[in-house]
């Protein structure tokens, strides 16, 4: 399966990604979510704090409620969302001295 966010080029989350999410969440499937579901699930939560609490069944069912003008503007808050928790990654990184995933400046002393 491909993953949600290519880490390599700084792709977004595509939405592809955050529908199948929020249609596993739907569908109340149990298997393990991998980490960028997680991250959009997480990012879920933020775009909406009402459903902050929530488990991931009460999401589910928060989510098969939703009308489809609903649920296109939440997946478009959720894609802003997970879009500026990257842009925080990696001014942190940034700020941190790493120059790119894996490299890491060393310091002069």
């Amino acid at each position: 399966m491909k993953s949600a966010y290519d880490f390599r080029t700084g792709g977004a989350f595509s939405e592809m990604a955050i529908v199948d999410t929020f249609t596993k969440l739907i569908f109340g499937e149990e298997e393990e979510f991998s980490s960028s579901e997680e991250l959009i699930i997480q990012a879920l939560r933020l775009a909406d704090t009402s459903v902050a609490p929530d488990t991931r069944r009460d999401l589910g069912q928060y989510l098969r409620a939703l009308g489809v003008a609903e649920m296109i503007q939440l997946v478009t808050r959720v894609q802003a969302c997970l879009a500026d928790g990257m842009k925080a990654v990696v001014l942190t990184g940034k700020a941190a001295g790493h120059t790119s995933p894996g490299r890491i400046k060393r310091a002069r002393y």
